[in-house]
Formats: C-alpha cells, structure tokens, sequence
C-alpha cells in the first residue's frame, strides 16, 4: 500500500525552507495545464495531511488516499519529462506552491475550498476511482 501524504509534505515544507536560505533554482516555465497540476498535488499533500491528523479541514474534502499520492507521483515524473526539469526542480515547484497556499493561514481553508472541485475533477480524470 502507498504510505500517505504526509510525509510529502513534511519534505515540501524541509526542502521550501532549504529553498528560502539557498538562492532558487532555475525552474522551467509550466504552461497553463502542468501549473494547475502542481496547484492540486499541493493542495492534495496539504489536505492529506490533515486528514491524516483527522483535522476539520482535512475532513471538508473527500478521502484522498493512495490516489492523491499517485497524482502528486505521477504529476512530477509528468514535468521531468515534459520540461527536462531535475528532481530538485520538481521538489522547489511543489514547495513554492504549497508555500503560496500556506502564505495567510487564515486564508487557507478558502483557499482549498476553492481547489476542492477542480482538483477533484482533475484528480478523477488523471486516476480514476476504484
């Protein structure tokens, strides 16, 4: 079974905090659809988490499981191959936007609120369910 989140996030958080003492990586320019992508595999590390500690806001979302761990897997083998991106990259990518939804605590949970549908609609098309 694919272990949650969590730890995912845990290493977003270690590697933006490395990040903001280190001078940034060059990162490859996303186009529109790989940019959402990021969005939702950090939103689904950040939600996962909280469920995993069974938070409320971890509940306002459906149970994400082994299939947002999949997505936030598979969107990152997506961009290395897709941009030529490195490891490193694709780590400083999903930590810049988990950091961008956790910039205002106060305003996180709208913030996830107003990715909950799109990101689970992206989710359903890209992993589907059972």
């Amino acid at each position: 079974m694919i272990p949650k989140l969590a730890p995912l996030v845990l290493v977003a958080a270690c590697a933006a905090t490395a990040l903001a003492a280190q001078p940034a990586p060059d990162l490859p320019k996303l186009d529109l659809e790989q940019e959402t992508a990021v969005r939702c595999g950090a939103a689904f590390a950040i939600v996962s988490s909280e469920q995993a500690r069974a938070t409320p806001l971890g509940a306002r979302w459906p149970a994400l499981g082994t299939r947002g761990r999949e997505f936030f897997v598979r969107t990152g083998a997506r961009l290395m191959d897709e941009t030529g991106a490195t490891r490193p990259q694709v780590q400083a990518l999903f930590a810049s936007a988990a950091g961008d939804l956790r910039a205002d605590p106060a305003a996180l949970p709208a913030r996830l609120d107003s990715l909950r549908d799109p990101c689970m609609a992206l989710l359903d098309l890209s992993i589907p369910a059972g």
